[in-house]
C-alpha cells in the first residue's frame, strides 16, 4: 500500500512538455502533486528532497489508457480462452499511469463487482484506475442494481459501457439504448461527473447509426457518447470522422503496424477533424478475436498496454505530428474527454504523474502520484503478488 506521507521530490532541468512544450524546467512534487514549475528552484537544506535529474532527457505527462481490460477478457473459445488479469509492473513499465478498466463479452464469470476491486487494488497498488460500469450486454451488469447509482455514488466508475454493431452483443433496441444512455448521463449529473457512454464498436454494418439513430431524437448531446475501436474498418474511420465534426469524440486502437496506425492519423488530419476529441486506448489483456463467416472463433490473441508508448514513440518519430499534438491523444484528450480531475497534464495542482524519457523516447523514469515506480527503465514497485 502506497504511504499518503508527504515527501519532496524535485525532477530537476528535464525538457518539459506538458504537453505544450514549456523547455528546460524544474519540477518539484509534494506527496502526490506538482506544487511548482520554475526554471531553477531552490530548496533549504534538511527538508530531505529527493532529486532526479532530468538534464538532457524529455518530461511527459504520465499516459492514459482509457480501455483496458484489467480483470482479462476474453472467453469466447471457452474457459480456457479466458484472457489473464493485468499486473500493476505491465501497467508502468510502458508508462501508462492512469488506467480505464472496462469488461467485455463475458460478464458470466467475470463481473463489474470484481472490477471494482481491480480497479481500488490498483489504485492501492500506486497508480490511478477509474472504471466503465456495464459490459457488452443489456441490461446492463452492475454493482449498486442501477447504472444511474454506480455513476453517481461510486467514485471511481466514469460512465457506462455498452456494445452495438457487433455479432456478441444484446442487440439492444433503440428504446433500450436511450434508456441506457439517459441513466448513465443523470447519473454523471447527479456524481458531477461526465457519465460518459463508451460504446464498443464491432465490424457489424451499422456501424454508428444507432447512435445516429439516438440523436436524432434530440433528447442526449453527442458529446455523452464516446465510441471505441473505431479505427477497426475503413467505414467505421469515416464515420468516426464525421462523428468528431458534429462535435463528438472517438477512440482508436493502435494497428499491429505503425505504418497502419499513421495512415489512421493521416487520414484524421486530412478529415480536418478536432484531434482534441480523439484518443488511442490499447484494449489491453482484451482478446483479439479472429471469427469466420459463420461466426466461429478461428483465431485468438492477447492485446498488450505497451502498444500505447509504441504507437506514441511512432507518430512522434514519423514526424506526422509535432510532440506536443501527439502527446494530447495519451494525456489530456481522455483525461477531459472523461472528466478526470488533475490528469493528463504537468501543472501545480495537478497529480505527478511524470515520464522522463532519453533522447531516443526510451523510457527511463516513471513517477505515479509522485512515488518512482520506473528508474533505468526497471520496474521498482510491483504489484502485491508479483
Amino acid at each position: 500500500m502506497v504511504s499518503d506521507k508527504p515527501i519532496f521530490t524535485l525532477v530537476r532541468g528535464g525538457d518539459v512538455y506538458t504537453p505544450d512544450h514549456i523547455g528546460v524546467k524544474d519540477i518539484l512534487v509534494v506527496g502526490k502533486q506538482i506544487v511548482s514549475i520554475d526554471n531553477e528552484i531552490e530548496l533549504p537544506d534538511g527538508l530531505g528532497v529527493s532529486v532526479i535529474d532530468a538534464s538532457g532527457k524529455q518530461v511527459f505527462p504520465g499516459l492514459i489508457d482509457p480501455h483496458v481490460h484489467v480483470l482479462g477478457g476474453g472467453g469466447e473459445g471457452g474457459p480456457a480462452t479466458r484472457t489473464p488479469e493485468i499486473k500493476l509492473s505491465d501497467i508502468t513499465s510502458a508508462g501508462i499511469t492512469t488506467v480505464v478498466g472496462v469488461l467485455g463479452t463475458d460478464n458470466v464469470s467475470r463481473s463489474v463487482d470484481a472490477l471494482y476491486a481491480k480497479t481500488r487494488g490498483l489504485c492501492l497498488e500506486g497508480i490511478t484506475a477509474y472504471m466503465f460500469t456495464g459490459s457488452f450486454h443489456y441490461p446492463a451488469s452492475t454493482i449498486t442494481g442501477s447504472i444511474k447509482k454506480d455513476v453517481a455514488f461510486l467514485r471511481d466508475v466514469v460512465g457506462a459501457k455498452t456494445a452495438i454493431s457487433d455479432h456478441r452483443d444484446s442487440h439492444i433496441t433503440l428504446d433500450e439504448f436511450a434508456r441506457f444512455s439517459s441513466e448513465t448521463r443523470f447519473g454523471g449529473m447527479l456524481g458531477s461527473k461526465k457519465g460518459i457512454v463508451h460504446v464498443h464498436m464491432g465490424d457489424g454494418e451499422q456501424g454508428l447509426k444507432p447512435i445516429y439513430d439516438l440523436l436524432e431524437r434530440g433528447n442526449i448531446p453527442i458529446n455523452q457518447f464516446y465510441p471505441t475501436h473505431v479505427s477497426r474498418n475503413p467505414m467505421l474511420l469515416e464515420q468516426g470522422i464525421e462523428f468528431v465534426k458534429q462535435g463528438g469524440a472517438i477512440d482508436l486502437n493502435p494497428e499491429s503496424s505503425v505504418e497502419t496506425t499513421l495512415e489512421v492519423v493521416s487520414k484524421l488530419i486530412e478529415g480536418g477533424v478536432d484531434l482534441s476529441r480523439v484518443t488511442f486506448s490499447s484494449d489491453g489483456n482484451g482478446s483479439h478475436c479472429v471469427f469466420n463467416e459463420a461466426g466461429e472463433l478461428t483465431g485468438l490473441g492477447v492485446s498488450s498496454v505497451s502498444i500505447i508508448i509504441e504507437t506514441l514513440r511512432g507518430i512522434i518519430e514519423s514526424g506526422l505530428l509535432p510532440i506536443t499534438d501527439a502527446l494530447r491523444f495519451f494525456t489530456c484528450n481522455p483525461a477531459d474527454i472523461l472528466g478526470l480531475e488533475g490528469k493528463g497534464r504537468i501543472a501545480v495542482g495537478f497529480d505527478a504523474d511524470l515520464l522522463v524519457l532519453e533522447s531516443d523516447l526510451s523510457l527511463d523514469k516513471v513517477l505515479a502520484k509522485g512515488r518512482l515506480m520506473v528508474e533505468k527503465g526497471k520496474v521498482l514497485v510491483k504489484g502485491t503478488f508479483e
